[in-house]
């Protein structure tokens, strides 16, 4: 007969091994868990983290891509396998979905970790830049994303900068982030605090050795 402990032991091992070994988070993905072909949405929320009026809202801002002969594509996922990052898996889809007959931009969005990658194929990789898209992903969407996760926001922000650049004007730049100053106090802060200190040892110091060696002096002298 089985002793209870190891059937005990036998049924944990059967629950992590459906469940996913420790360390390795759920809804994790990597490049298998995506089709051959690109899909027919535009928007692909695995995350879930976009109501159905910002996704509306994106794929409107994507159809101005889409008149310019650009496959633009939204993918959001909570976690990535581990072993492969963000733009390497940005590429390996490009790769994987390109078109004879159009160029592709895709925007990668991994709420575990609030970042982003935007990369593209070489034919827009013509009308926009590598480094605009690298700054797109690093500062302008990277602002909304550590700001509390805002992932429409971010998303619309970076579409809008490279729908701007796209349509011939002036790459805006990222945006401008406000320098939080400290509030001017009076109270000293440790390190004055403890300089402070050391000086008034020193100044109680050099007064008795003063006035030591003056009073052995005035004793003795008499």
């Amino acid at each position: 007969m089985v002793p209870s402990s190891i059937l005990r032991l036998l049924s944990l091992l059967f629950l992590m091994c459906a469940l996913g070994w420790p360390g390795q988070p759920l809804w994790a993905i990597g490049i298998d868990d995506f089709p051959a072909q690109a899909p027919n949405e535009q928007v692909d929320d695995g995350a879930d983290v976009l109501s159905r009026a910002a996704i509306t809202e994106l794929q409107k801002k994507l159809e101005l891509f889409s008149q310019a002969r650009i496959d633009a594509r939204i993918i959001t996922f909570r976690r990535l396998d581990y072993g492969i990052g963000l733009d390497q898996l940005a590429n390996e889809l490009l790769q994987r979905w390109q078109s004879p007959t159009q160029g592709e931009l895709l925007i990668l969005l991994e709420t575990g970790s609030n970042s982003a990658s935007v990369k593209a194929s070489p034919v827009v990789l013509k009308l926009l830049p590598e480094e605009l898209l690298k700054s797109t992903a690093e500062t302008t969407m990277a602002v909304p994303l550590r700001d509390g996760g805002r992932y429409r926001q971010a998303l619309l922000s970076g579409l809008d900068r490279l729908g701007i650049v796209l349509g011939g004007a002036e790459d805006p730049g990222p945006p401008l982030v406000e320098e939080v100053l400290a509030p001017v106090t009076n109270i000293p802060t440790a390190e004055e605090t403890a300089n402070s200190n050391a000086f008034s040892w020193v100044i109680v110091l050099l007064v008795v050795g003063t006035l030591v060696p003056m009073a052995t002096w005035w004793v003795f002298s008499r």
